[in-house]
């Protein structure tokens, strides 16, 4: 694929709308939703790489309450034919088809690579890749297993996105402040999974999420690690020009 010049391929992930409370994600939803309307001009793509919110679950017939601003802006850009990609993150991997069939916007719920301009990417949220974090595996193969989502669908939307939302602030709150700060090669999990994957294919650029800390980390043969940060505290995204990557901060 060929990124047209004075085109420009856009990456942003983790909104994780919803949280903390209806108030302050309004806020963040109405700045992601302003970005997005300011990009539309010049680009030619759009990835948002996960954990756009803090919970979804596609329930049969019930889809959660709320982010009306955000779906309306991708619905519209979507229309005018701009392509828009959403991979799931950690937080929102339910999806089932709903993105695809009201928005037209293809969702991926494993890593992808893409290809512009003769440069490779490997793309995806993050979650779960590289060495550490057993216990999330091990809860992430029940997150997705089929029957574990069906016997979770038949719980009553009240009590089950309550149950959700309650188990996503204690994940924050064991979070603590890791995100914070850059933890140095060795202790950075994507980073490490990075150079693994190096050493089996070669990839221009590994862009990830998750991290919720901007990072842009060379690796061999000039290869780079780009985690895009997140948009509760740092607004963050990439741009590749079809030259070169870049990490910038949104500030309106």
């Amino acid at each position: 694929m060929t990124v047209t010049p004075g085109k420009k391929i856009y990456f942003l992930s983790d909104f994780h709308l919803g949280a903390p409370d209806h108030d302050s994600s309004l806020v963040r939803e109405k700045k992601v939703v302003a970005f997005l309307e300011s990009i539309r001009h010049d680009a030619a793509e759009i990835f948002i790489v996960g954990d756009i919110f803090d919970f979804w679950f596609e329930y049969t017939k019930v889809v959660p309450k709320g982010y009306v601003r955000l779906l309306g802006k991708l619905a519209e850009l979507a229309d005018s034919g701009l392509v828009i990609h959403v991979f799931v993150g950690n937080h929102d991997m339910w999806m089932n088809g709903y993105f695809e069939k009201e928005l037209n916007i293809p969702v991926y719920h494993q890593p992808k690579q893409f290809e512009w301009n003769g440069k490779k990417f490997f793309i995806g949220h993050g979650d779960g890749l590289g060495p550490g974090d057993q216990g999330f595996k091990f809860i992430k193969k029940i997150f997705r297993n089929r029957f574990c989502q069906w016997l979770f669908g038949q719980v009553h939307p009240s009590w089950g996105i309550g149950l959700a939302n309650y188990l996503s602030r204690k994940s924050r709150a064991k979070t603590g402040s890791t995100d914070e700060h850059f933890l140095g090669e060795e202790n950075e999990w994507l980073i490490v999974y990075s150079k693994e994957v190096l050493q089996q294919q070669y990839y221009d650029y590994f862009i990830f999420g998750h991290r919720h800390y901007p990072i842009d980390c060379k690796l061999k043969n000039q290869s780079r690690y780009i985690n895009l940060g997140d948009w509760i505290r740092h607004f963050t995204y990439a741009v590749f020009d079809g030259q070169d990557l870049q990490l910038h901060k949104w500030e309106q």
